[in-house]
């Protein structure tokens, strides 16, 4: 199965930062196992039976897998214990058959962990921890109702946790439109947030007792303590959450505490800005509050920060093509995924560099291996800074792969498209290439949601995806079929004489 390299590389850049830091007849569980195993032909009816039911999609051959698999049957074991039992399952992803589940559920890495409600009704990411106790502190709230009436200022002492993001609604009364869009929306997010109503500011800890109800308090430990809306419309209410439980910068090193936020920060389709440099060593503190000031200044425009240690941000930098010799570094990725560099930064550069990107100054830069000085093979290589003359300006048909070097799929297919491209080698129309998706930037008309994959491009600029078979046959044939000349492929060639054959046979008769 193909992994989506959106959701793939945001899990690199967290595993490197880490790394650095029920019941046995309804499945064919082995003995003794408490966590359900599932598959195609029992999915529907163990999730129907269930009205909260966890559910793992994993890969036997994944390493993060491995090591959750004790720690899930641990809890597994201790939550069928639970009032009532909260039932944790399994399921092969990467078996054949039971790869339509994985679609069907938008299985995009493993292992995935999600929550099933209701009996399938209302599914959610599981974004809790993974260590057993861990697992079930976290799902034995998750089962409760999604927010806790806080009736007291020792309700509230218990409830909220002064490192944890906790929201709170405010009310005259437990009932009427305010308070039903607040517990629709703590339904919603309850796998993100812990959530609380109340009649009473002054049970709360932190912000003004003498407010006007109804309101929602956002509790949080960065920032700015303590911040308010009064508006109860549901999508405004989603847009508050979302937008003041994320610190103004994040902060990429080895604290677990940061990994959520830094998680929600890379999944934004906002311009994102990042500060790479070694926490330990030179002036951090003279860039942090540079930085932090910059961050102020421009809290009005589109864009994210993020402050981030050299040590923990490896996968980072293997992403975006850098070297810890360019740090101190800035770097901007904005929302059409064009990015701007400036190496070796000062603290007093940073304003005025990130000025100039707002006002357009700035030229784009590229990630792009170097290009090859021999290009002899059947497959030839396609980097970024030549992608645009062999594909789109070569005039000849491409098929082009795009992979990943640690891609077992495309180990796999590499012998393949090496025979396809020598049965075709003759033929001076047709080029099949290959560009390593991980070290060169892909052009945005390229949709790469995986590896491999393959699109034609016939000379006319046309992009077909290609999701036939995976044999060097089937890649010849396609490649025959859909060939342009003189600006039509051969399949549009037939169909056209056809249509001749037709309207010859209507002029005789």
């Amino acid at each position: 199965m193909a992994i989506r390299s959106s959701k793939a590389w945001i899990s690199l850049l967290l595993a490197l930062a880490v790394a650095l830091s029920a019941r046995a007849e309804e499945s064919s569980s082995p003995e003794g196992e408490a966590v359900l195993t599932l598959d195609v032909d029992n999915f529907d009816d163990a999730v129907a039976k269930h009205p909260f039911m966890v559910i793992e999609f994993y890969a036997p051959w994944c390493g993060h897998c491995k090591n959750l698999a004790p720690e899930y049957e641990k809890a597994a074991q201790e939550l069928s214990k639970h009032d009532p039992p909260i039932v944790l399952a399994k399921v092969d992803a990467n078996e054949e058959k039971n790869r339509p589940l994985a679609t069907k559920y938008e299985v995009q890495g493993f292992p995935t962990l999600k929550i099933f409600r209701n009996q399938g009704k209302n599914i959610q990411e599981y974004k809790g921890p993974r260590e057993a106790e861990g697992i079930v502190e976290y799902l034995k709230k998750q089962v409760g109702p999604a927010s806790k009436e806080i009736k007291s200022p020792e309700d509230a002492a218990t409830l909220i946790d002064d490192k944890k993001i906790y929201i709170v609604g405010v009310f005259t009364e437990f009932s009427g439109t305010e308070f039903t869009n607040f517990m629709e929306v703590a339904e919603k997010l309850r796998s993100d947030y812990d959530f609380g109503h109340t009649l009473h500011a002054n049970h709360l800890p932190r912000g003004d007792a003498a407010v006007e109800r109804p309101l929602v308090r956002l509790l949080k430990p960065f920032d700015e303590l303590v911040v308010d809306s009064k508006d109860f419309d549901v999508a405004a209410l989603e847009k508050f959450i979302d937008a003041s439980s994320t610190p103004r910068v994040v902060t990429f090193d080895k604290n677990p505490d940061n990994h959520p936020h830094l998680l929600k920060y890379f999944q934004s389709s906002a311009a994102k800005a990042m500060l790479f440099l070694n926490f330990s060593t030179g002036p951090f503190e003279s860039f942090k509050s540079a930085y932090y000031g910059a961050a102020e200044d421009f809290k009005d425009k589109e864009v994210k920060f993020l402050i981030g240690d050299i040590e923990a941000s490896q996968g980072a930098f293997q992403y975006f093509g850098l070297k810890e010799d360019q740090a101190p570094l800035i770097l901007i990725q904005d929302g059409d995924s064009k990015k701007f560099l400036k190496e070796q930064i000062e603290p007093d550069q940073i304003v005025s560099w990130l000025k100039d990107y707002f006002d357009g100054k700035l030229t784009p830069f590229r990630k792009s291996e170097p290009i090859p000085e021999a290009n002899n093979e059947p497959v030839k290589v396609v980097v970024a800074d030549n992608l645009d003359d062999m594909v789109f300006k070569s005039g000849k048909n491409v098929l082009i792969e795009f992979y990943a070097p640690w891609c077992g799929h495309c180990k796999k297919l590499a012998p393949i498209l090496e025979e396809a491209a020598t049965t075709l080698q003759s033929d001076e129309d047709v080029l099949i290439a290959k560009m390593d998706a991980t070290a060169n930037d892909v052009p945005s008309q390229f949709d790469v949601q995986g590896y491999p994959t393959l699109y034609f491009v016939g000379p006319s600029g046309k992009l077909t995806s290609y999701d036939g078979g995976r044999t060097a046959d089937d890649i010849v044939d396609f490649i025959k079929k859909n060939k342009e000349t003189a600006g039509q492929t051969v399949t549009e060639k037939v169909a056209e004489k056809v249509e001749a054959a037709k309207e010859d046979v209507k002029d005789e008769l």
